[in-house]
């Protein structure tokens, strides 16, 4: 696992995500999922987004693996409220105490405008989906299966999901081909990896929603109706 990372340390993220922690010292993928009760198929599958391949599971992922995606979607929507959200937000400022031009306002209201959007975004999924995810899979094995769909499907949350990460290029473009410079390029050019490290996690984040997550439990509906 260690040289796994050491090859992408983008996958640190995905490591932090699954709950997974280190040091690794010398164990393998295999031990690791082991160890942390990951379906070693889903981790692949998702270290191949990290790696931007394509993997194809030996097998399918089973009901239970949708628990794991919600922590690991729970875990992902910390990391952009927690921590890489506030350390946008800060860097932004520092630049607009190094350049007196009014850009420097516009770049922080769009930058805080876009990500209320996200939280919305991730707010839904909370309060919302990862509910509905968690009680469906509790249905499944058990005898109480009425009503599953009675007021929620996966296709609503299909139709409510967005490209939350779209709008990132905007401001990338404004930084890099509008924005007046005053001696801030160290803290522009920290903005723009930050910028594009959330927006390389958002496309993987939404990549798993959209391929993974939403038709698993549209499977589970399936199953859960056909055993009413």
């Amino acid at each position: 696992m260690a040289e796994v990372i050491l090859n992408n340390p983008y996958l640190l993220l995905l490591l932090e995500h699954f709950g997974i922690s280190v040091p690794l010292k010398d164990k393998t993928i295999e031990q690791i999922c082991r160890q942390y009760n990951i379906n070693i198929e889903l981790f692949l599958t998702f270290a191949s987004l990290y790696n931007g391949v394509v993997y194809e599971p030996k097998t399918a992922f089973n009901f239970a693996d949708s628990l794991t995606i919600i922590s690991y979607l729970k875990n992902n929507h910390s990391y952009y409220q927690e921590e890489i959200y506030p350390a946008i937000l800060a860097t932004i400022r520092q630049m607009a105490g190094l350049n007196e031009s009014g850009e420097n306002g516009l770049v922080e209201q769009f930058f805080v405008e876009y990500f209320n959007e996200v939280r919305e975004h991730l707010e839904y999924e909370n309060e919302v989906v990862f509910p509905y995810v968690i009680n469906l899979s509790g249905k499944i094995g058990t005898a109480t299966t009425s009503n599953i769909q009675a007021h929620y499907s996966v296709g609503e949350y299909k139709e409510h999901h967005n490209d939350i990460q779209e709008k990132l290029n905007d401001l990338k473009n404004l930084l890099i081909k509008y924005l007046p410079r005053q001696n801030d390029l160290p803290l522009r050019r920290k903005l723009l990896f930050m910028l594009s490290e959330l927006e390389y996690d958002l496309d993987i984040h939404s990549r798993i929603e959209d391929r993974i997550l939403i038709p698993l439990v549209a499977e589970m509906e399936t199953h859960l109706k056909t055993t009413e």
